[in-house]
């Protein structure tokens, strides 16, 4: 299930960031204070995915017409909920009147993969201080204005 996030998400979704830094590197650098990195200034909502038995496994945001905080629990991949929670952000963005962009780490290609899977273009290439050792080679994506056949733009 996707929902919107509530205040009291964000201790499983800060043990769910930890996990997935640990086994794919996202966030490039941990961040000092995970809680403010996941509500960052500007917030227009944010999203959770629960299991079947409730617990958080996934977040999403939406930052003006940006997506980001993009991430699914290393043991939930390949059950769609990325794509429900990209979809989620995407329509609350377009429902605002905003046009939704992303940024990702080129070396994420599972996550870029799932961009372009679901219609997502990208616009852009560069090189971007991250936060941590050196800079990220980031693509910069925009959604396409109509999703592919058989994608809604919200979940």
């Amino acid at each position: 299930m996707i929902r919107p996030r509530g205040a009291w998400d964000l201790p499983a979704c800060i043990r769910v960031l930890r996990a997935v830094h640990l086994e794919s590197g996202y966030p490039y650098a941990w961040p000092s204070d995970p809680a403010g990195w996941l509500t960052p200034e500007g917030l227009t909502g944010a999203w959770v995915a629960e299991d079947p038995d409730g617990r958080v496994v996934g977040h999403a945001a939406l930052r003006g017409g940006e997506v980001n905080r993009l991430y699914v629990a290393p043991e939930a991949r390949g059950r769609g909920l990325g794509g429900r929670l990209l979809r989620q952000v995407t329509g609350e963005a377009v429902a605002r009147g905003l046009r939704p962009v992303l940024a990702v780490n080129a070396t994420d290609t599972a996550a870029i993969a799932l961009y372009e899977r679901l219609g997502w273009r990208p616009v852009r290439t560069e090189r971007q201080d991250w936060g941590g050792p050196e800079p990220v080679t980031v693509r910069h994506y925009e959604a396409s204005s109509t999703p592919p056949t058989g994608q809604r733009t919200a979940g």
